[in-house]
């Protein structure tokens, strides 16, 4: 059985359009016997005249942003600076998981077990329609606490949805309620045992929470570019001009000027959400994550020229060499020569939204000359 979400992804793939009659689903969270349902909500889609209104709004949005872009000048020493502490702050002990958890800390969770769990909040991440930032936060805050305390299998979902709701409340503007992660497990974990968690998560992470992930330093190239001196300062534009901003300056990832940037960006997303699923992974710093993302992304796209071209060493720091073995690693994920059989990051990416990114054709393997300096 499937959520909501991936039940919408495998409509919107045939090629006869019928009227749908939204239905509740029940879904069980991977191979875990005793881990509960999923209970996906109705919703009711807008009508096609609040869509266009919609549309209309956010078109006028953004042709008034362009100006609002157009007068931000950039102070390069606050983004040296800003780079510094992200640089230093990812490095931290404190903000980086055990490498070896599984091995150390665990009794009982496996690796297979956490690739479950990870798979099953995608789907809940696009039920709730929460940020990417959100899924990745989420991800690290529970691999941060499985390295420090050891989880049985019953409470493992419960430290699933007590992460998204704490990266829910740091990151969204309209974090889900509590009671929603609830009705998400099918009310398997009342509203107290969540509370509780929560706080149990808080307590042994220090309440460190602001740790920086691929994400972070994915869209951290629009600062340098666009001229916004600081985090505080993009929100003021809004999340519309966050990711707008984003857009336009993937120009530095684009081989040429016929490849779509929507193309780099959601398909050095689905790369970054591709190592979520990986245990293996979290032994890599989350810049070289993201620098890898679009170093292969890049080579995806146009697999006859250099994918690491001198703006993003610039920005990223990092020579070719230094990204080979996370740049092979992504490579297998993407020919799903590793996590085969976890689908709803490969599901959602193969959606019209995301241009349909998890689709691309991509060489076998990437010839040993680009890690060259």
């Amino acid at each position: 059985m499937e959520t909501r979400a991936a039940a919408k992804r495998k409509k919107e793939s045939v090629v006869v359009v019928e009227k749908q009659h939204p239905k509740k689903h029940r879904v069980v969270l991977g191979e875990l016997s005793n881990l509960p349902n999923l209970i996906v909500p109705k919703t009711q889609d807008l009508s096609k005249q609040k869509r266009q209104c919609l549309e209309n709004s956010n078109f006028k949005k953004l042709s008034s942003l362009n100006n609002t872009l157009s007068s931000l000048q950039i102070d390069q020493q606050y983004v040296s600076d800003i780079n510094e502490y992200l640089r230093a702050m990812e490095i931290q002990t404190k903000r980086r998981p055990m490498v070896n958890y599984m091995d150390k800390v665990q009794l009982v969770v496996t690796t297979n077990m956490r690739e479950i769990l990870v798979d099953w909040l995608v789907d809940v991440a696009e039920e709730y329609k929460l940020l990417s930032e959100t899924l990745h936060l989420s991800v690290s805050y529970i691999d941060r606490f499985l390295s420090v305390s050891p989880v049985t299998k019953s409470r493992l979902q419960l430290l699933g949805v007590s992460s998204m709701l704490i990266a829910s409340k740091y990151e969204e503007t309209n974090p889900p309620r509590v009671e929603k992660f609830c009705s998400i497990t099918d009310n398997t974990y009342e509203k107290k045992e969540v509370v509780k968690m929560e706080a149990e998560i808080l307590q042994s992470l220090n309440f460190e929470m602001g740790n920086p992930t691929a994400i972070t330093f994915l869209k951290y190239e629009l600062y340098t570019e666009m001229g916004i001196s600081n985090f505080f300062g993009m929100k003021l534009i809004g999340l519309n001009g966050y990711d707008y901003c984003f857009r336009r300056f993937l120009g530095v990832a684009s081989v040429n000027q016929k490849t779509p940037n929507l193309k780099v960006e959601f398909l050095s997303f689905y790369l970054a959400e591709l190592s979520l699923l990986d245990y293996d992974c979290i032994r890599f710093l989350p810049s070289i994550v993201a620098a890898s993302a679009l170093f292969l992304a890049s080579f995806i796209i146009s697999p006859e020229v250099h994918p690491w071209t001198s703006s993003l060493r610039e920005w990223s720091g990092y020579k070719p060499v230094e990204l080979k073995v996370c740049v092979l690693t992504l490579h297998d994920l993407y020919f799903s020569r590793k996590a085969s059989s976890f689908r709803s990051v490969r599901d959602k990416y193969k959606q019209h939204k995301f241009k349909y990114v998890a689709n691309l054709p991509s060489p076998p393997h990437v010839p040993s000359y680009y890690f060259e300096d």
